[in-house]
Formats: structure tokens, sequence, C-alpha cells
């Protein structure tokens, strides 16, 4: 059975390179620490890092959520 011990935290992984896995919601939560509901709001709102379906579950390519955040990253610099 996979439990949130069995898997290396999502933080580290993004630091050091690209998981191998698609993440999930939780995990996306867990890297943004916010809320998963937050999460959620984001995707209903098109604001976060853009994630697909397979079937009835969210996910978020690792190389994705890595391009969202340079892109915050680059636009909080010119408004500064």
């Amino acid at each position: 059975m996979d439990t949130a011990l069995d898997r290396p935290d999502p933080r580290a992984i993004l630091r050091g390179g690209l998981p191998d896995r698609y993440l999930t919601p939780d995990d996306i939560a867990e890297i943004f620490e916010v809320p998963k509901e937050t999460v959620y709001q984001w995707r209903r709102k098109r604001t976060g890092p853009p994630g697909f379906r397979i079937g009835k579950h969210v996910r978020y390519d690792p190389a994705d959520v890595r391009a969202y955040v340079t892109q915050r990253k680059s636009a909080d610099q010119v408004a500064a």
C-alpha cells in the first residue's frame, strides 16, 4: 500500500529535479503550502498551474508546474 510516508517530499523532488510521476492535487497543495481547496479554486479560475484529467482524477505535469513557478517569478520581478 502506498502511503505518504513511502513517497518522497514533492518539494524536495522539485528542487532536485523533476519527479518521475505526475503530481496530484495533494502534492500541489503541499508544494505551495496551501489548502487543497485552494488548488481546486485555482483550477476552476484557471489561475494556478495547468492540470489535466485522467478519468475522474486531476494530475499535474511537473514540467508545467516548474514553468508556472518560473512565469510567476518573472511576472513578480517585472512588477517590482
